[in-house]
């Protein structure tokens, strides 16, 4: 993923009203992330409970989201809709984020379950938890960067669709 300033974020938000946008808040750790190890960023908003944003590359520049995390909680552990960690040892949580177009302004949202630190990027890099010797290592990671790359850009593709 291309690094980029507070303010290009700032600048790629879709979706999000100029009030909310003049309130995001970046994560305390943002000068320190490396973006080369990323498929897409996200980051849960310090200050506003159950906010949070992504920002993800596109072919005609980034765009970011505002996300809202569900109040409840599911009941039993669920897992992450883009990496679909088997290990689980990231909580997934249900976030939505208002769709674009008509149908957003009129409140229509889309919501999927994501990893709650957004470690999506480092899960699809670790290996199986059983595999044999002959297995292509490399060649199963490729796929679940792949995977997940498809899947975040498939949700972004939905969110940005203004048709009904």
């Amino acid at each position: 993923m291309d690094s980029y300033t507070r303010h290009q974020i700032v600048a790629a938000f879709r979706g999000a009203t100029r009030s909310e946008v003049k309130k995001v808040t970046f994560a305390a750790n943002f000068d320190a992330v490396d973006f080369d190890r990323l498929d897409y960023y996200g980051w849960a908003d310090p200050k506003i409970p159950r906010r949070a944003y992504l920002l993800v590359d596109r072919p005609d520049g980034p765009v970011a989201l505002l996300l809202n995390q569900a109040a409840v909680k599911p009941r039993g552990r669920t897992m992450c809709t883009w990496c679909n960690d088997v290990n689980l040892t990231d909580e997934a949580v249900l976030y939505t984020v208002r769709r674009g177009g008509v149908a957003g302004r009129k409140g229509d949202t889309i919501g999927t379950l994501i990893c709650a630190n957004f470690g999506c990027s480092r899960n699809v890099r670790q290996l199986p938890p059983a595999y044999h010797k002959e297995t292509d290592l490399e060649s199963i990671r490729g796929q679940r960067v792949d995977e997940l790359r498809r899947k975040v850009h498939g949700f972004v593709d939905k969110v940005l669709s203004t048709e009904n």
